[in-house]
C-alpha cells in the first residue's frame, strides 16, 4: 500500500476500513446514524484514486443535493489532489450532464432549457387556456410523480392517480415539451434511462467510462433513479451504495425504501458492511433509538453502539397542553444553552406556540426550513381576510385576497371596484357589491366579473360573523367562505405541505380572545405586536434555540434535543394508519432521537387546541413500544393535581396481573379518579384506583 493511502485510512475504525478497502462485487454499506458514512464514501473515493486502482475519470459518485455533492468534492480534494477529476454530482445534475452530450439522440435541443414546477404549470396553461393554474398545478405535480416512477403517458398511471384525464393531459404536455426540445426535472432522469435503454452503443460508451459508481443516501432514491443506476451498471462495474434503511423518511417525495431493502437481491453477490459505531450520541440515547425502530418489520437490522458509555436517561415529560409544553421548554432554556438546543415537532404549525411564548420572554430563536408562523403564505392570506372584515377600507388586504383563490377578476376589474369605493367612504367590500350591481353600462362590472365581485362581497355578510360569535367560529367561517380553506387544502394535496394545519393553528390561537369583531381586533393587535417583535429577531450573532421539523433535522446534530408532540393523532398522525405509513413515522422518530448528542427530552400533552376547541389526547403509541427502564418519567411546569392516594403521573406502580408500570396520565371521570398505566411489558391500561388496587413502588423495588 502506498504511504499516502495508508495516511488516508488511518483514522477509520475496522468496519469503516473494511468498507473502504472492499472491491469486487456490489457493496451495500448500511450506515447507522452518526456512524461517519460521508467520511467512508469520500475516503473510499480518495483511496481508490490514491492506490491507482481506478483513474479519477473512471469514478462517478452521485448524491441528492448540490450542497452534499459540493462537500463530498471538497473532502476528496483535501485527501488527494487528483480527486478533483472525479465526477461527483446529484442524480439530476448527472442526468443533465449525460443528456447534453447526446442531446440530439435524446430528442432535445442542444441548448435545452430545464423547466421547474412553475414553468410546467405555465406550459400546461398554454395548452389548457380555460383551466386555472391551481387546477393545472395539480396535474403538473401528478406528471412529476409519474416520471419519478419512469411512467410514460401510455403506461398504467393508476398508481399515481385514478383521474381519467391524467393520461391525456400528460400526453399533450409531453408532446409540447418535446416539440420545443426542452426538459423538466423528471425528464433529466427518465430521458437518461430511455437514452441508455434505446441506444446500446451509448450505454456501452458510458459503462466503459464509469468503472466505479458510488451512491450516497441511497435510501432516498426513487424508482426512476434506481432504474438509472441499474442501466448504468455494466458487467464489470464496481457498484457501491451507502445508506440507512432506518432513515428513509421521504416517501412523500417518491423515495422508495425498497430500493435499499432489496438491493442485495436485485444485485446478486452483494456484500453488506454494517457501520454501527456511533460517534454522536450517548449509549442511553442509542438504546432508545434502537428500541424504537426495532418495532419495524421492513428493515435489514443493525444496532448502534458507542464508546461513550452511560449518559443521562432520556426524559419523558407529561404536560397539560401545548402552552405548558412551550413553558417547559422555556424553563429548560433558562440555563442559557440556546445554541446547543433544538426543539423538534412533526408539522410546522406546531411552531406557533413556541414562537409566541419565546418572543414574549425574549428568548432568541431561529426557524430552520420554514418561515416564521405569521409570515407563511396561508397565514398572511387568512389575516388579510380578517383585516378586511374588520376594516373594509384596507386596500392592501383587499388587493391580496380579491383574486385569491382565483375568482376571474383581472386588473381592470379590480381597478373598477376600487373606483366605486369613493361614494361608499372607501369601503372596498361595499364597492365590490356596487360595481357588480351597476353593470358595465355604468362603469361597473358585467358577466362573470360581476358575479365574482358579488360573491366576494358576500363572504363578509354571511355565516357566523355576528357580535357574539366565538372568535374561532368567526375566523373559520370567514376563511371557509373566502375559499382559502379549500384552496390551501388543495395545495397540501399537490405539494405535501401543511398549510391546512397552519390555518388550524391560527384558529386555535384565537380561542382566548373573546368574540366577534372586538375579540378579532384584540387578536390581530397581538399578532401585529408579535410580528414587530419578530422583526427584532434578525440574526445578529446572538445565541438562538433552533425550532425545526423532524424531517428537516436529518443530517444535523445538537447537544440537547426536545422532541415535542408525542401524542396519538399528532405523531403518528391520524392519517398514518397503513403499515407503510406507520413504519415511516417510526423512522422519523428514530431520526429525531439520533439527532441528540448528550440530552434528550420527549413531551406529550393531555390536551391540545384544534380549530379553537380543546381536545383530549393519549400518549403516542410509539411510547408504549418502549420498555420500562429506558426512560425517566417526569411531569412538567404546571403541578399536576396530586390524588389523595398519591397516584399521579410519573408514579411507579405494581398490579398483580400486569406487573410493574408507570402512571402516564391521571384525571377525574366525575367523582372517580382514573389513571392510565404503561406497564414494562409495553401494554397500556386504565384503572379506577378505588376499585382496582395499585401498589405504589419505586424503581429500587423493581
Amino acid at each position: 500500500m502506498k504511504p499516502e493511502s495508508a495516511e488516508i485510512l488511518k483514522s477509520l475504525n475496522p468496519r469503516q476500513r473494511e468498507a473502504v478497502e472492499h472491491q469486487g462485487g456490489p457493496l451495500l454499506i448500511l450506515a447507522g446514524a452518526g456512524s461517519g458514512k460521508t467520511r467512508v464514501i469520500t475516503t473510499k473515493i480518495a483511496w481508490l484514486v490514491s492506490e491507482g486502482i481506478y483513474t479519477p475519470r473512471e469514478i462517478l459518485a452521485v448524491t441528492f443535493t448540490n450542497k452534499a455533492a459540493g462537500e463530498m468534492s471538497e473532502r476528496v480534494r483535501r485527501m488527494t489532489p487528483e480527486g478533483s477529476g472525479v465526477l461527483i454530482r446529484t442524480f439530476h445534475s448527472f442526468g443533465a450532464w449525460l443528456l447534453r452530450r447526446y442531446a440530439a439522440t435524446a430528442g432535445l435541443d442542444k441548448n435545452f432549457v430545464i423547466y421547474d414546477d412553475d414553468d410546467s404549470v405555465t406550459l400546461l396553461k398554454s395548452i389548457y387556456e380555460k383551466r386555472t393554474r391551481k387546477e393545472l398545478g395539480r396535474y403538473a405535480h401528478l406528471i412529476s410523480r409519474a416520471k419519478d416512477y419512469c411512467l410514460k403517458p401510455s403506461d398504467d398511471l393508476k398508481k399515481i392517480s385514478l383521474d381519467p384525464e391524467l393520461p391525456e393531459i400528460y400526453k399533450r404536455y409531453q408532446k409540447r415539451l418535446d416539440e420545443m426540445g426542452n426538459a423538466d426535472f423528471g425528464d433529466l432522469i427518465m430521458k437518461a434511462v430511455a437514452l441508455l435503454g434505446d441506444h446500446g452503443d451509448i450505454k456501452q460508451t458510458v459503462q466503459d467510462r464509469f468503472k466505479v459508481i458510488l451512491v450516497d443516501e441511497f435510501q432516498d432514491s426513487n424508482q426512476a433513479q434506481f432504474e438509472l443506476l441499474r442501466i448504468l451498471k455494466g458487467k464489470d462495474t464496481y457498484l457501491c451504495v451507502v445508506g440507512d434503511d432506518d432513515q428513509s423518511i421521504y416517501r412523500f417525495r417518491g423515495a422508495e425504501v425498497r430500493n435499499i431493502l432489496e438491493f442485495h437481491r436485485r444485485f446478486s453477490g452483494t456484500d453488506i458492511v454494517r457501520l454501527e459505531q456511533n460517534y454522536r450520541s450517548t449509549q442511553s440515547i442509542l438504546e432508545l433509538a434502537s428500541r424504537v425502530v426495532s418495532s419495524n418489520r421492513s428493515r435489514l437490522g443493525k444496532k448502534l453502539w458507542t464508546s461513550r458509555k452511560g449518559g443521562e436517561k432520556p426524559a419523558l415529560v407529561y404536560l397539560g397542553d401545548q402552552d405548558e409544553e412551550a413553558e417547559y421548554c422555556s424553563a429548560l432554556l433558562a440555563d442559557g444553552r440556546l445554541e446547543e438546543t433544538a426543539i423538534l415537532y412533526r408539522t410546522n404549525a406546531q411552531s406557533r406556540t413556541f414562537e409566541s411564548l419565546f418572543t414574549k420572554l425574549g428568548i432568541q430563536y431561529r426557524i430552520v426550513g420554514a418561515l416564521r408562523f405569521y409570515e407563511r403564505e396561508e397565514i398572511k392570506d387568512a389575516l388579510a381576510v380578517l383585516s378586511l372584515y374588520l376594516n373594509p377600507r384596507d386596500e392592501v388586504a383587499f388587493r391580496r385576497i380579491i383574486n385569491k383563490p382565483p375568482r376571474g377578476l383581472g386588473d381592470v376589474s379590480i381597478e373598477k371596484i376600487v373606483a366605486f369605493a369613493g361614494p361608499v367612504n372607501g369601503d372596498l367590500v361595499a364597492a365590490a357589491a356596487s360595481a357588480a350591481r351597476a353593470g358595465g353600462d355604468k362603469g361597473g362590472l358585467s358577466g362573470k366579473a360581476a358575479k365574482a365581485a358579488a360573491g366576494f362581497a358576500a363572504i363578509f355578510a354571511g355565516g357566523e360573523t355576528g357580535e357574539e360569535t366565538p372568535l374561532p367560529d368567526l375566523i373559520t367561517s370567514l376563511i371557509t367562505a373566502s375559499g382559502l380553506l379549500a384552496y390551501h387544502r388543495e395545495q397540501d394535496l399537490i405539494t405535501g405541505s401543511s398549510k391546512l394545519r397552519n390555518l388550524e393553528e391560527l384558529v386555535s390561537a384565537s380561542a382566548d380572545f373573546g368574540a366577534g369583531p372586538e375579540g378579532l381586533a384584540s387578536f390581530l393587535e397581538l399578532i401585529e405586536l408579535d410580528r414587530s417583535r419578530f422583526a427584532d429577531q434578525a440574526e445578529d450573532g446572538s445565541e438562538r434555540v433552533t425550532l425545526i421539523t423532524m424531517h428537516n433535522t436529518k443530517g444535523l446534530e445538537f447537544p440537547r434535543v426536545i422532541i415535542t408532540g408525542l401524542d396519538e393523532g399528532i405523531f403518528p398522525s391520524w392519517l398514518s394508519e397503513g403499515d407503510e405509513d406507520l413504519e415511516e413515522e417510526r423512522r422519523i422518530f428514530y431520526v429525531s432521537i439520533t439527532r441528540a448528542m448528550d440530552e434528550l427530552y420527549l413531551t406529550s400533552c393531555r390536551t391540545r387546541r384544534l380549530w379553537g376547541r380543546t381536545q383530549s389526547f393519549s400518549p403516542s403509541r410509539f411510547l408504549s413500544e418502549i420498555p420500562g427502564g429506558l426512560l425517566k418519567i417526569e411531569t412538567g411546569v404546571a403541578d399536576h393535581e396530586e390524588s389523595p392516594e398519591g397516584l399521579s403521573a410519573g408514579q411507579q406502580v405494581y398490579h398483580d396481573d400486569y406487573g410493574s408500570g408507570t402512571i402516564i396520565k391521571s384525571w377525574y371521570n366525575g367523582a372517580d379518579r382514573v389513571v392510565q398505566v404503561r406497564f414494562d411489558t409495553g401494554r397500556t391500561a386504565r384503572f379506577i384506583p378505588k376499585y382496582t388496587p395499585l401498589e405504589k413502588t419505586s424503581r429500587d423495588d423493581r
